[in-house]
C-alpha cells in the first residue's frame, strides 16, 4: 500500500510541469487561432480560463483541449494552427467560410475521432495525410469544392463509422476498400462526378444503415451485398446510370424506410420480397425500364406514404390490395401501360393527396365516389381511354388544386358542381374529349384558377359572362368547339392568342380577327321612327338656336366677370372639383387624427400626378397635404384589384384589425376612403422615401457618406417586421426594397401589409400573376406552385439583403442574359470571384470590422435565397443571426 501511495506521489510530482506546459501551449495556440480568424465570438482574453470559452471542452486535469466546435460562426481564415492542439478528439468547423486547401497538418491530430469540415469552401484534393488519423470514426467533408479521387490511402482507417463526402466535385470511382470497413454505418457521396460500379462488397461486412449516392455517374448493378446484413434503413441511388434489376435480397432489410432508385436504367420486375420491408415509407423507382405487373405485396408495407412507379413499362391492372394502404399520400403511376378500371378499392386510401394515373390505358369510368378520398388535391387522369361521364359528385372534392382529364373518351356535359371546388387553382383541363352541352356559368366561381382548357370537344352555346369571376386566369383555351356569340370583355381573354378561340365558327370579338356584327333587324325597325322625328327636331332646333345665341351673349359677359374674380384667388380649383365623387365609406382609425384629416382633400390629392410618390405592383402612392398641415401618404389601389370593393365589409374589418398591429417596423393603415370603384388607404407620411431610393439613388450622389451600421440596422428592422407578420400568420405578397419605407430617423417600415390580407390568393381575391410580387424578388418555386409561402418571403427578403450588401438592383443587364442578382451572387465562385468582389466596395473597404460584418450578412442572404424552400431559415432565425452579427 505504501508503494502505491508513493507511486501516485511520484506521478503527481512529474506530471505537474507537463500539465503546466500543456496549459501554456494550448492557451497560446487558441489565442493565435483567435487572432488568425479575426476574432472568435465567445472567446475571452488572457484572464479567462480558455477551457470555459464557447465551443471548447478540456479533458485530462482540465488542461488539454479535446473538443473544439467552431461551427456556424461565419468564420474565415487559415485553420492550420488547430493542428497544434495535439489532444484534440473532436473538431467541428462546419458551416463557415473557410476556403483554400484542407490543411495537411490535420493528419498529425493522432487522437482525432470526429472531423467535420462540411459546408465551407475548401478546395483542392482530399489530403493523403488524413490517413494518419487512425482513430477517426466520423469524417464529413460534404458541401465543399473538393476535386480529385477518394484516396486509396484511407483504407487504413478501419475505425470509420461515417463517411460523408457529398456535394463536391470528386471524380474517379468508389474505392473497394470502403467495403472492408466493418464499422461503417453511413456512407454518403451524392452530387459528385463519381463513376464506375458500386463495390460489390459494400455492406457485406458492416451494418450499413444509410447509403446515399444520388446524382453521380455510376453504372452497373445494385449490389446484393448492401442488403446482406439486413440493417439498411435508407437507400438513395437516383440519377445515375445503374442497370440490372432490384435484388430480391432487399426483403432482408425489414427496417428499410426509404428506397429511391429513380432516373436510372434498371430493368426487370419488382421482387415480391418488397412486402417484407415492413418499415417502408417511400418507394420511388420512376423513369427506369422496369416491367411486369405492380406486385400486390406492396400492400404489406402498411407505413407506405409515397409510391412512385411513373414512366416504366408496367402492365396489367392496379392491384386492389393497394387500397389497404391507409397511410398512402401519393400514388404516382403515370407513363406506363396499365389498363382496366380505376379500382374502387383505392377509395380506401383516405389520406391520399395525389393520384396520378395519367398516360396509361385505363378504359373504365371515373368512380362516382372518387371524392371519398377527402384529402385529394391532385387528380391526374389525362391521356387514357376513360369513358362515361364526369360524375356530378366531383364537386365534393373541395380540396382539389388540379384536375386533369384531358385526352380521354369522356362524354356528357361539364358538371356545374365543378364550380364548388373553390380551391381549384393550378389547372382544370378537360380538353380532347367528347363533351357537349354548354359551359356551366358556375365555373366562374373558380376565382383561383390559373389555367382553363376545354378545347377539342363539342361544347356549344356562348362563353358565359360569369367567367369574368375567374380573377386568377392566365391561360385559357376554348378552341375547336361549337361555341358562338361574343367573347366576354375580360383581360385574360383579350390577352390570349387567337389560337385559344379558333375553331369555333360562331365566336366573335377580341382576340379573334373579326368583330361581332351589329343587330341589323333592330336598326331597320327603328329607321322609320328616326326619319319622322327629323323634321320635327329640325324645326325645334332652329328655334332653340336663336334662343341659345342670345343667352350665350349674356353668359359671356357674366363668365368674364367671374373669371376675373377667380384669378385673384390663391387656390385655383381643378375642373374635377365640380364633380367631386360621392364617398361610399370612410373612416379614420386614430382618434386624435380625425379632425386633422379632410377626406375630400385626400381624394383631390390622388388626382394630381405631381403628388405621386411611388408606383408598386398593387398600388400607386401619393403625398397628400391636409388643410390642417398634416402630411399623409395615400395608397390608391390599382384597377386590377378593385374586386375587393365588392367585399367592403370584409375589407373594413381587415383594415381595422391591421391598424391595431403593434410593431415598430410595419406601416399600419390609419384610415380609408372608398368612392365609386376606388379604394384609398391612408398612412403616415415617411420623409426619407424608400430603401430602393437610398440604395440606388442616394448612394450615387457626390455627398453620399458610407454607413454600413445604418444599412445593417435597416436589414434587421425589415427582418423583425416580417418575422412578426409570420408570427401572426400573415404572408406578405410583395417584399421589395421599394416597399421598405424610411422614417425621419431611417427606421425601416415594411409596407403593403394590408395587401396581404385584402388580396390573399387563398381567399380568392387576387390574381396569382399579381400575387407573385415584384420582378427580381420572386422565388423560383412560385412559377409552378402558384402559392405564396413563408419560405418564399424569406427568399424575397434575401434579395433585399443582397441589394443592401451589393448596392446592385435585382435585375441588371450587366449580370448577363437570364441572370439576376441571386444567380450572379451564387455564381461568384464559378467565376473565380471572392465575396469581397461582390460587396459594395464603398462600404467594405472602410474598415475591417464592417467587411467582416458584411461577409457574415452575405452568408445569411445566401441561406435565404437557397433554391430549395425547405433549406431557407425562418425569419425569426434570420433576425437572430443578424442581431448576433451586430452584437459581435
Amino acid at each position: 500500500m505504501a508503494f502505491l501511495y508513493l507511486s501516485f506521489f511520484v506521478v503527481g510530482i512529474l506530471s505537474g510541469p507537463v500539465l503546466v506546459d500543456a496549459q501554456l501551449h494550448d492557451e497560446a495556440t487558441l489565442l493565435a487561432i483567435k487572432k488568425e480568424l479575426g476574432g472568435v465570438p465567445g472567446w475571452g482574453d488572457n484572464s479567462t480560463d480558455y477551457c470555459n470559452w464557447e465551443g471548447i471542452h478540456c479533458g485530462f486535469s482540465h488542461s488539454f483541449v479535446e473538443r473544439l466546435d467552431l461551427s456556424r460562426r461565419m468564420l474565415r481564415g487559415n485553420v492550420t494552427l488547430i493542428s497544434n492542439l495535439k489532444a484534440l478528439e473532436h473538431l467541428d468547423l462546419s458551416y463557415n467560410n473557410f476556403n483554400g486547401p484542407i490543411p495537411s497538418a490535420f493528419g498529425n491530430l493522432s487522437q482525432l475521432q470526429y472531423l467535420d469540415l462540411s459546408l465551407n469552401k475548401f478546395e483542392g484534393s482530399i489530403p493523403l495525410e488524413l490517413a494518419g488519423l487512425r482513430n477517426l470514426r466520423s469524417l464529413n467533408l460534404s458541401n465543399n469544392l473538393l476535386v480529385g479521387e477518394i484516396p486509396q490511402e484511407f483504407k487504413v482507417l478501419e475505425n470509420l463509422q461515417e463517411i460523408q463526402i457529398s456535394s463536391n466535385r470528386l471524380s474517379g470511382s468508389i474505392p473497394h476498400w470502403v467495403g472492408h470497413l466493418t464499422n461503417l454505418r453511413i456512407f454518403t457521396a451524392y452530387e459528385n462526378q463519381l463513376g464506375g460500379e458500386i463495390p460489390d462488397n459494400l455492406g457485406s461486412l458492416s451494418e450499413l444503415k444509410l447509403l446515399n449516392l444520388h446524382s453521380n455517374r455510376l453504372d452497373g448493378p445494385i449490389p446484393k451485398s448492401i442488403f446482406g446484413m439486413g440493417k439498411l434503413e435508407v437507400l438513395v441511388l437516383t440519377q445515375n446510370g445503374l442497370t440490372g434489376d432490384l435484388p430480391e435480397a432487399i426483403g432482408k432489410c425489414i427496417g428499410l424506410s426509404s428506397i429511391r432508385i429513380g432516373n436510372n436504367k434498371l430493368v426487370g420486375v419488382i421482387p415480391s420480397t418488397i412486402g417484407n420491408v415492413s418499415s417502408l415509407t417511400y418507394f420511388e423507382a420512376d423513369n427506369n425500364n422496369l416491367s411486369g405487373e405492380i406486385v400486390s405485396e406492396f400492400a404489406q408495407c402498411t407505413n407506405l406514404t409515397l409510391l412512385n412507379l411513373a414512366y416504366n413499362g408496367f402492365t396489367g391492372i392496379i392491384p386492389p390490395e393497394i387500397g389497404q394502404l391507409t397511410n398512402l399520400q401519393e400514388l404516382i403511376l403515370s407513363g406506363n401501360s396499365l389498363l382496366g378500371n380505376i379500382p374502387t378499392s383505392i377509395l380506401g386510401c383516405k389520406n391520399l393527396n395525389k393520384l396520378d394515373l395519367s398516360n396509361n390505358r385505363f378504359n373504365g369510368t371515373i368512380p362516382n365516389d372518387i371524392c371519398n378520398m377527402t384529402r385529394l388535391q391532385y387528380l391526374l387522369l389525362g391521356q387514357n381511354s376513360i369513358q362515361g361521364e364526369i360524375p356530378h359528385e366531383i364537386g365534393d372534392c373541395v380540396k382539389l388544386l388540379e384536375l386533369q382529364l384531358c385526352s380521354n373518351y369522356i362524354t356528357g356535359s361539364i358538371p356545374p358542381e365543378i364550380g364548388r371546388i373553390r380551391n381549384l387553382q393550378i389547372a382544370l383541363n378537360l380538353s380532347f374529349n367528347h363533351l357537349h352541352g354548354q359551359l356551366p356559368p358556375e365555373l366562374g366561381k373558380l376565382d383561383k384558377l390559373v389555367s382553363l382548357d376545354v378545347s377539342s370537344n363539342q361544347i356549344s352555346g356562348d362563353i358565359p359572362p360569369e367567367f369574368k369571376g375567374m380573377l386568377s386566369l392566365i391561360e385559357v383555351n376554348f378552341s375547336n368547339n361549337l361555341l358562338a356569340g361574343p367573347i366576354p370583355t375580360f383581360v385574360p381573354f383579350q390577352k390570349s392568342t387567337n389560337s385559344s378561340f379558333q375553331g369555333n365558327k360562331g365566336l366573335c370579338g377580341e382576340p379573334l380577327n373579326f368583330l361581332c356584327a351589329n343587330s341589323i333587324g333592330s336598326d331597320q325597325a327603328n329607321y322609320h321612327h328616326r326619319v319622322s322625328y327629323r323634321i320635327i327636331l329640325a324645326v325645334i332646333g332652329s328655334g332653340l338656336a336663336v334662343f341659345v345665341s342670345v343667352i350665350m351673349v349674356v353668359l359671356l359677359f357674366m363668365m368674364r366677370e367671374r373669371q376675373e374674380k377667380a384669378s385673384k384667388s390663391v387656390d385655383i380649383v381643378d375642373e374635377a372639383t365640380d364633380n367631386q365623387p360621392t364617398i361610399i365609406a370612410a373612416n379614420v382609425f386614430v382618434e386624435n387624427l380625425r379632425q386633422a384629416i379632410d377626406l375630400d382633400a385626400v381624394i383631390k390629392a390622388t388626382s394630381k400626378d405631381s403628388n405621386k410618390i411611388n408606383s408598386g405592383t398593387f398600388s400607386t402612392i401619393y403625398k397628400a397635404v391636409m388643410p390642417s398641415g398634416l402630411v399623409l401618404s395615400v395608397k390608391r389601389l390599382k384597377s386590377m384589384d378593385r374586386t375587393i370593393i365588392h367585399h367592403q365589409n370584409k375589407m373594413i374589418r381587415e383594415l381595422e384589425r391591421l391598424s391595431k398591429l403593434n410593431h415598430d417596423n410595419l406601416v399600419r393603415p390609419i384610415g380609408f376612403v372608398i368612392y365609386e370603384d376606388v379604394a384609398l388607404l391612408l398612412h403616415q407620411y415617411l420623409p426619407n422615401g424608400t430603401l430602393a431610393e437610398l440604395l440606388h439613388e442616394s448612394s450615387k450622389q457626390s455627398e453620399y457618406q458610407p454607413d454600413w451600421p445604418r444599412r445593417l440596422s435597416i436589414a434587421i428592422g425589415v427582418a423583425e417586421g416580417l418575422a412578426f407578420l409570420h408570427h401572426v400568420a400573415i404572408i406578405h405578397l410583395d417584399i421589395s426594397s421599394g416597399n421598405v419605407l424610411l422614417d425621419a430617423d431611417f427606421k425601416p417600415l415594411l409596407g403593403e401589409i394590408e395587401i396581404s390580407k385584402l388580396l390573399d390568393p387563398s381567399k380568392g381575391t387576387a390574381s396569382i400573376s399579381a400575387v407573385a410580387g415584384s420582378f427580381g424578388y420572386i422565388p423560383p418555386e412560385y412559377a409552378y406552385t402558384m402559392q405564396v409561402t413563408a419560405p418564399g418571403n424569406a427568399y424575397s427578403y434575401g434579395v433585399v439583403l443582397l441589394e443592401i450588401l451589393t448596392t446592385r438592383i435585382p435585375v441588371d443587364d450587366d449580370f448577363g442574359e437570364g441572370v439576376d442578382l441571386v444567380k450572379w451572387v451564387h455564381g461568384a465562385p464559378v467565376r473565380g470571384e471572392t465575396p469581397e468582389q461582390i460587396l459594395d466596395a464603398k462600404l467594405s473597404t472602410v474598415s475591417f470590422g464592417w467587411r467582416r460584418e458584411m461577409l457574415a450578412a452575405l452568408k445569411v442572404a445566401l441561406l435565404c435565397t437557397d433554391s430549395t424552400p425547405a433549406k431557407r431559415p425562418k425569419m425569426k432565425k434570420v433576425v437572430e443571426m443578424l442581431q448576433e452579427i451586430r452584437q459581435n
